[in-house]
């Protein structure tokens, strides 16, 4: 049996191949898989969220609103 917190490269290939695991084609969504930050459908598009891992969805939050706080810092002063 394959150690669910540390699967095969095969079963996180057939993750991200399966259609199941993307909702609308966009988003991830797979409660098997505990990466935060997987690679996207296409993986030369880089990596996506998660949302079925709540971590993943606290850093995706997170990393918005750091941006948001930056961007307002930069148009405050003007």
């Amino acid at each position: 049996m394959e150690d669910p917190d540390n699967p095969s490269q095969e079963t996180q290939e057939r993750w991200r191949k399966n259609p199941d695991n993307w909702i609308w084609g966009l988003f991830y969504y797979n409660k098997e898989d505990k990466r935060l930050i997987p690679p996207k459908r296409n993986s030369s598009m880089g990596f996506t969220v998660n949302f079925a891992n709540q971590k993943s969805v606290l850093f995706m939050i997170g990393f918005v609103l750091f941006f948001v706080f930056i961007v307002y810092s930069i148009t405050k002063n003007h």
